[in-house]
């Protein structure tokens, strides 16, 4: 297959939706919730049905979007070994709605349940991040990590999601936190992306949906990060519908992440280990 020639073809549709879909609905968009409290707009609709026709006319595969139910997602997902898209029509709808310029549009190929190529697209500011498995990451032509990171916790910057962990370990990292400064961006999507470029180093996440790390996660690996779960096992074991991130931007700087966590045994993931 010839994933480079796929790549420019998805990073074209991402920046025409994006202007096309997305941009031209920003602050101008009504929004309703959704059965679990997140967000929901017209642009969102919008963009998921743009992205899977175009993806449709670049690789007719299944497309499985955030924004269809929970029994459509499970049941591309069990047709999905061959070949299924991933996408993400707009991670970040309430920066979205409320005006804060941090939303992307994410798009990953994935083959046998593992990403091969992934692309994540933010609108506002015209970056486009990607990745094909085994041929480095970049952002808009300049090669992943843009920047190298500190040697040691002490001076890192931590992306984390506070919500979806436990009292006692949110305390620690209000209180007793072992890195200099911590974000909370509120778009996993370009979290990972960010981590990626160097922007931040170290990310705590208790729980992700497929689309929140299918292209980001891949992103990251290429860019020599790496990740495991909050139970310190391989980041793709368990189930691909909630999966908790720990991860840094490089494998030493996961380990002191891991042993000021307590996580134990510290086990880099890799894109060579089996996803499930």
């Amino acid at each position: 297959m010839d994933y480079p020639r796929i790549l420019e073809q998805v990073i074209t549709a991402c920046r025409d939706i994006g202007r096309e879909e997305v941009m031209p609905r920003y602050l101008k968009v009504a929004h309703q919730r959704k059965v679990d409290g997140s967000l929901l707009t017209e642009a969102d609709l919008a963009a998921q049905n743009a992205l899977i026709r175009r993806l449709r006319e670049i690789l007719p595969l299944p497309v499985l979007g955030e924004e269809m139910s929970e029994a459509e997602q499970h049941a591309l997902w069990e047709i999905g070994d061959e070949g299924l898209w991933c996408v993400d029509p707009i991670d970040g709808t309430s920066n979205f709605v409320n005006g804060l310029p941090f939303f992307a549009i994410s798009v990953a190929l994935m083959v046998n349940r593992r990403s091969v190529l992934g692309v994540v697209y933010d609108p506002s500011n015209e970056e486009a991040f990607y990745a094909i498995e085994g041929q480095g990451a970049w952002v808009n032509g300049e090669r992943l990590p843009v920047k190298l990171p500190p040697e040691s916790l002490g001076r890192c910057m931590a992306g984390i999601e506070l919500k979806r962990i436990d009292r006692e370990l949110a305390g620690r990292l209000a209180f007793e936190h072992p890195f200099s400064s911590q974000r909370n961006l509120g778009a996993s999507t370009l979290d990972w992306c960010y981590l990626a470029s160097g922007r931040m180093h170290l990310y705590l996440h208790g729980g992700q949906k497929l689309w929140d790390y299918a292209a980001g996660s891949l992103i990251l690996f290429e860019a020599g990060g790496a990740a495991c779960s909050m139970r310190g096992d391989n980041f793709f074991s368990g189930s691909p519908w909630s999966r908790s991130v720990i991860a840094a931007l490089t494998p030493d700087l996961l380990g002191q992440w891991q042993d000021w966590l307590g996580i134990r045994p510290p086990l880099h993931a890799s894109l060579e280990e089996t996803a499930d």
